[in-house]
């Protein structure tokens, strides 16, 4: 595309309908995830226990979402998040009169299935609706909606959860059945061919798993600070406890508008180092001390590296992947995404209960650290060495059809290397 041609439309119905949509579904998660590690502990529950919550429901997720992400592109990806929003609002059901620690994380594990399918029906769902062009700051625009929730959502949790579990439990369940109507006016989008056996060797994306071990490296430290960090606030005396939250979420609000859509103009790899430099440092900082000072700094550095860096990344790897493969692409980056959150959620549990909170979150920050070394490897050892996915050899038959129904085009082959 010359630079004088009109770039192709990003705002459209559908990409306000999914912005929409995620934004429901992390004000619902947002309510739980902070709070439900209280609950555990009012219920008897060790902080293993209590970290062991998010990390049961993510390693679900992370185990299932390459057969979700790949069921997903073949059932359908609205259908697949229809049914998965509504799933969610029985669980909601079922941890309002869950009674005892293990209930809770039982529930979360099972959980996980479910969750795994609505992050990567919902993903690759944008995907098809983003132009080939600008999909690093389609994917970024998109994913502020999400931050917007986790912004508001900790407090107004920790606000529920004092007026009562129960009461927090039912607010989340009707955001689950919102999702689910917001889901049922979308348009489906093409599926993969159903006549194929489902489990072969294509299954997995393999390269994109090997590569998305980067966020696993540092999704470690934000599942430790997603389960923690208001704890540890409310340890330190700082109020709000859902400080770290806010001020996380309005650096990501801040930056990702500037910093994303660079990628798409300057290269992924250009924009994307950096934001591994970021977070680590984050984490060290907030490994310094619980003070107001701190806490805010090590949100507002981590932040700016945190919500640039998922985006530029899925942007860069998605364009080796087919369109109708996309749901089984990120079933792979939410796997090795939603490991690194729960093992950073148990493993953070355990190292406060023995060593405390700057332990864990100086861990956090030396496991961060090695995601710029580990993507330089890849990056040049499997990922430069891709060639183009073989949809863009029959790009006139399926990518078309994906451009008419969702807006995306993918007939042009994007540029592998930067």
């Amino acid at each position: 595309m010359s630079e004088d041609a009109p770039r192709p439309p990003l705002f459209t119905p559908a990409f306000f309908t999914m912005c929409g949509f995620s934004f429901t579904v992390f004000l619902s998660a947002f309510l739980l995830l902070p709070t439900a590690p209280l609950h555990i502990l009012s219920l008897g529950g060790s902080s293993l226990a209590a970290g062991s919550f998010l990390g049961l429901l993510t390693y679900a997720s992370a185990f299932t979402a390459p057969l979700t992400g790949a069921l997903a592109d073949r059932l359908g990806r609205r259908r697949t998040l229809v049914t998965c929003s509504l799933v969610l609002a029985v669980f909601a059901g079922g941890y309002a009169v869950a009674g005892t620690p293990r209930t809770m994380l039982v529930l979360a594990l099972a959980q996980g299935l479910f969750w795994s399918g609505l992050l990567s029906a919902s993903a690759a769902y944008i995907t098809g609706v983003i132009p080939e062009s600008r999909r690093a700051e389609g994917i970024g625009y998109w994913g502020l909606s999400t931050m917007l929730a986790i912004a508001v959502a900790p407090n107004i949790g920790l606000w529920l959860y004092a007026q009562g579990w129960r009461w927090l439990c039912a607010i989340a369940g009707a955001l689950n059945l919102l999702m689910a109507g917001i889901a049922w006016v979308l348009v489906e989008q093409p599926r993969s061919a159903t006549s194929d056996r489902f489990f072969t060797r294509r299954l997995l994306e393999w390269r994109v798993l090997l590569a998305s071990v980067t966020l696993f490296l540092y999704s470690f430290g934000y599942g430790g600070v997603t389960s923690f960090v208001a704890l540890y606030a409310k340890t330190s005396g700082v109020s709000p406890p859902g400080l770290y939250f806010t001020a996380l979420s309005i650096a990501v609000l801040l930056t990702r508008p500037f910093c994303v859509p660079l990628a798409d103009r300057f290269g992924h790899r250009r924009v994307l180092l950096p934001c591994f430099v970021l977070m680590s440092a984050g984490l060290g900082v907030l490994a310094l001390g619980g003070t107001r000072t701190t806490l805010v700094a090590s949100a507002v550095v981590f932040g700016g590296g945190f919500g640039t860096a998922y985006p530029v990344f899925a942007a860069y790897v998605t364009r080796r992947v087919e369109p109708l493969r996309r749901g089984a692409a990120f079933g792979a980056i939410l796997a090795a995404f939603d490991t690194g959150i729960g093992t950073g959620s148990i493993s953070a549990g355990w190292i406060i209960g023995h060593s405390g909170f700057r332990a864990a979150y100086a861990t956090a920050a030396g496991l961060a650290a090695l995601a710029l070394p580990y993507f330089l490897y890849i990056d040049r050892k499997l990922l430069d060495r891709q060639r183009a996915p073989d949809s863009l050899r029959r790009a006139r038959r399926g990518g078309e059809r994906e451009c008419a129904r969702g807006g995306a085009d993918d007939r042009h082959p994007p540029v592998l290397l930067e």
